[in-house]
């Protein structure tokens, strides 16, 4: 089909795969930690804002669905409103279940839908 996934283990990895790579649709975990060594980003909000912050400077800022952290409801509801007010297309829990993965494959259809007339990035 086409589609062509890169998987970052830390946010160093993923500003060096957004440096130079064309990204159509990014899924970024808020819970990303700084270097595949750390267990997490030293920075209390996690390093996943840093990597919104740097697909938002793009000259065409893909699409992104960000994946948040467990949190307490209202850090929770504090994430995810960060993350759309930076843009995001959608912010979801980490998947689980099977259930949660359907949500998952589901809202990178709408976002083909909305954002790529739902054809395949690069496919038009």
């Amino acid at each position: 089909m086409g589609v062509v996934s890169h998987r970052a283990g830390s946010a160093r990895e993923a500003s060096r795969v957004i440096e130079s790579t064309p990204i159509h649709v990014a899924v970024v975990d808020l819970g990303l930690p700084m270097d595949a060594s750390a267990d997490a980003c030293t920075d209390a909000q996690g390093c996943g804002p840093r990597l919104l912050d740097i697909l938002a400077r793009l000259a065409e800022p893909p699409p992104t669905v960000v994946i948040r952290r467990s949190l307490g409801h209202r850090d929770a509801c504090r994430e995810t409103a960060a993350a759309l007010k930076m843009g995001a297309f959608s912010v979801l829990d980490r998947p689980r279940r099977l259930d949660d993965l359907n949500l998952m494959l589901e809202v990178l259809r709408r976002c083909l839908a909305r954002h790529y007339r739902g054809l395949w990035p690069g496919a038009f």
